[in-house]
């Protein structure tokens, strides 16, 4: 992420991550996350979201299927 400064967020998926969700949320994540010396500016404006649902792969696929299709996202 910041090798490229690809800033628009992080999202934690798989199977582990919503089980941990309060563990995620409590702030150590959070904190640890930001503590990056000189770039926790950058970092603090960086939003970071746990995906829910266990079909985020499936729902990527369908969305570059349908693009590569002609669709509009």
């Amino acid at each position: 992420m910041l090798r490229y400064m690809a800033t628009g967020g992080v999202f934690v998926g798989g199977g582990i991550a919503p089980r941990i969700l309060p563990a995620l949320q409590a702030g150590d994540f959070a904190h640890s996350f930001v503590q990056k010396g000189r770039l926790r500016s950058v970092l603090a404006d960086v939003p970071v979201r746990v995906m829910l649902t266990g079909r985020a792969a499936l729902l990527g696929v369908a969305q570059c299927a349908h693009l590569s299709a002609g669709g509009l996202s």
